[in-house]
């Protein structure tokens, strides 16, 4: 990778519906979100960065190189991945010049993960519009072992979304496609957004304790025959236009994980998903893992939700809002 070259970008992502439910063959909506965002720079003289970030990046990057390695040389890596180039170029300084926070739910690694394969892989698989399915499954088993590095287990939808930059839905294992989200039904004080939790959480305990949670047959069965049709049908109703039913079923949704999801849904947010819930004017869901970082909410009302967040002395960021002309 030369110096001079522009680098790609790679944008952060927002799981809309299927965290932890997919896990166990539920169906997931995820799309890029660009506000957030990484790219591979060299550390030198010309560059204007946090260095300590910088340096920290670089020596990430290096042992996630010393995985793949281990991986190659175990005879267990599913792709081609040049790690000769990859160990010159971090003694050239390569790092990871993201804005993507860590821990927030959001795909730092899996934009890491996505701009690594881009640049090193070997006969890699293309991103573009109309790609075959089954090129789809391939590029997510292959993230999904080499994102594992990061949290113990991985579904490699994060790098997926971020290599692809386009809208996915999971539709079930061997399923996945490239969507477009009808924006017919979309009025002007609809929106989703993210509120910040004040702190950032950590992925593996968290999918570890929800392991271990659904070894409990009363639990499984309410993920299974609550948690699970409730997020299919989120995603069927967004996708066909319909959101009064959506926001409905959105409802029940986040009520079922305040019930049983309490690990997982940050203290310092606790009373203000009680209070979207009461007064209807917003619903607030997991984004990601949680245990911290970003919440997702919905809105029809955008106005009055943004005077209340405001009035919290607390920012609501959006992620998908219709531009009304």
């Amino acid at each position: 990778m030369s110096h001079k070259n522009k680098k790609e970008v790679y944008y952060s992502k927002v799981m809309l519906f299927g965290e932890y439910s997919i896990i166990l063959g539920s169906m997931g909506l995820t799309i890029p979100y660009a506000h957030f965002n990484g790219e591979l720079r060299f550390i030198n003289k010309n560059s204007y960065t946090d260095l300590d970030f910088a340096k920290n990046s670089n020596e990430q990057i290096r042992l996630l190189n010393d995985y793949i390695i281990d991986l190659k040389s175990n005879g267990e890596l599913l792709i081609k991945f040049n790690t000769e180039k990859l160990s010159k170029d971090l003694s050239r300084g390569l790092y990871f010049e993201s804005s993507i926070p860590e821990g927030y739910g959001l795909g730092s690694s899996g934009a890491l993960v996505a701009s690594l394969y881009a640049e090193y892989a070997e006969k890699k698989i293309i991103a573009r519009a109309g790609m075959p399915v089954d090129e789809m499954l391939t590029l997510k088993q292959n993230f999904a072992q080499i994102e594992s590095f990061y949290h113990g287990t991985s579904s490699g939808i994060d790098p997926l979304i971020c290599y692809l930059k386009h809208p996915i839905v999971l539709e079930n294992a061997q399923q996945i496609s490239s969507i477009g989200i009808p924006r017919n039904e979309i009025m002007e004080n609809d929106a989703i957004f993210l509120i910040n939790s004040g702190k950032p959480g950590k992925t593996e305990p968290l999918v570890k304790l929800f392991m271990n949670k659904i070894n409990e047959a009363d639990y499984l069965n309410s993920i299974k025959n609550t948690m699970i049709p409730l997020t299919n049908t989120c995603i069927t109703s967004m996708l066909e236009g319909k959101l009064n039913h959506m926001f409905d079923k959105l409802k029940q949704l986040s009520k079922f994980q305040l019930e049983h999801f309490d690990e997982m849904i940050p203290q310092s947010i606790k009373g203000i998903w009680e209070s979207g819930l009461d007064s209807d004017n917003f619903t607030l869901k997991l984004c990601g893992s949680g245990g911290g970082g970003f919440v997702l909410g919905f809105t029809r009302q955008y106005d009055k939700t943004k005077a209340y967040f405001k009035n919290l002395g607390i920012e609501m960021i959006p992620v998908y809002r219709e531009v009304i002309s």
